[in-house]
């Protein structure tokens, strides 16, 4: 009986993820949930799933939750805050860590779990983005075994040469290139005029998959994409110019392996994210997810095009970051939530996400990131200039 802690229980991957579990209650046991303010999502998954804790980042929220609880004689304990976070993240107590909390906020307990040697379940893409070399050494010396979540890496990983626990030691023998997928999100056939008016509505209505707001955004500017390229190049350690990016309306191959004899290994599924969840839970073995078989006579045709990057500047931004190295990845994902955020509230326009972006990594210098203090500081100072860009 595996013992799971899933940090961002009431988010898309984290109901999805409890989906699953739920299918197999006989190999799995949940530890931990945490939200942020989710109260009434995570008091009925505390009575579907009776963890030994909850936590709420929010004070008020856990307060709430707390009494709620209460009024069942609930016996799962209520904590509160970042610190309770780590706590769950590298508790003796749980063995698997689903790290699914969105955004920044998800770094130091996943570092912390990579710190205790946890089998992590990698769906926070950030962690990676903001502190990779950092959260690579980490992985390695706790001897942490790294199963990426996100369906793209997912596919990469299941498409690579099997050898050790971990795809990410892999030596790269035989592998010209990866190549990721995207949808292109709901904007990919608009002219450059008419991205100036979309709104937050229409950006959040992905066409294929069912994501949360902000990564649904991401996904429209094809900044997920973006970040997705820096991910892999931790995960893998392939350079920027290994790592290619085309567009895939039908989001049927979720990604692809290159090799130098001419193969080209794809991983095929219907977009569901209980897919690469289960397969990363139950890895080496398999189990079943919930998710229809594919058909491929029924999805007919398979379409590709490439990603152009004067339509999608995200995407652009985000390749170069990674190749200045050092915290510009951090800063590009810092001005980036804040950016985001600024457009889902009205503040910005959406062809304004990509140019405060590139302004902030344009006046704001990098630092080598060698330790957690510089990454936090320059993801700080991303913040506080984006902030005054879209205010002024």
């Amino acid at each position: 009986m595996k013992r799971v802690t899933l940090l961002g229980s009431t988010g898309s991957i984290g109901v999805s993820t409890l989906n699953v579990l739920a299918q197999h209650s006989d190999k799995y046991r949940v530890y931990a949930l945490t939200a942020n303010r989710s109260v009434d999502v995570m008091f009925e998954q505390c009575q579907a799933f009776n963890p030994e804790i909850a936590v709420m980042l929010d004070e008020q929220s856990a307060e709430n939750l707390a009494k709620k609880l209460k009024l069942i004689n609930s016996t799962t304990q209520v904590l509160s805050g970042e610190q309770a976070l780590v706590d769950v993240s590298e508790s003796n107590n749980t063995d698997y860590v689903m790290a699914a909390i969105v955004g920044s906020a998800g770094l130091l307990p996943t570092l912390a779990a990579a710190k205790s040697g946890k089998h992590i379940l990698l769906a926070n893409k950030e962690a990676l983005v903001m502190s990779g070399g950092l959260f690579m050494r980490e992985v390695e010396a706790n001897n942490a075994t790294l199963l990426p979540v996100d369906s793209e890496h997912n596919a990469i990983w299941q498409c690579l040469p099997v050898g050790s626990k971990q795809q990410h030691h892999f030596d790269g023998k035989g592998v010209r290139r990866i190549i990721l997928t995207a949808s292109g999100g709901p904007f990919r056939d608009y002219s450059t005029d008419q991205l100036e008016d979309v709104t937050p509505e229409q950006a959040v209505a992905h066409p294929n998959w069912s994501m949360g707001q902000k990564i649904s955004v991401d996904s429209a500017t094809m900044m997920n994409k973006g970040l997705e390229v820096i991910e892999a190049h931790w995960l893998f350690g392939m350079t920027s110019d290994q790592i290619d990016v085309v567009l895939h309306r039908q989001s049927i191959i979720h990604s692809m392996v290159d090799y130098v004899d001419g193969s080209v290994l794809a991983q095929m599924g219907n977009p569901d994210m209980r897919t690469p969840i289960a397969n990363a839970l139950a890895w080496p073995d398999r189990i079943y997810s919930g998710v229809a078989p594919l058909d491929l006579v029924a999805a007919g045709r398979l379409d590709f095009s490439e990603a152009d990057h004067q339509h999608f500047p995200c995407l652009a931004l985000a390749y170069q970051a990674l190749e200045i190295g050092g915290t510009s990845t951090a800063i590009l994902n810092a001005a980036n939530e804040i950016a985001v955020d600024a457009f889902l509230k009205k503040r910005l326009k959406f062809t304004g996400i990509a140019r405060v972006i590139e302004e902030v990594l344009t006046k704001l210098p990098a630092s080598a990131g060698d330790t957690l203090q510089q990454i936090l500081d320059d993801d700080h100072h991303a913040r506080e200039l984006a902030k005054r860009l879209i205010a002024a």
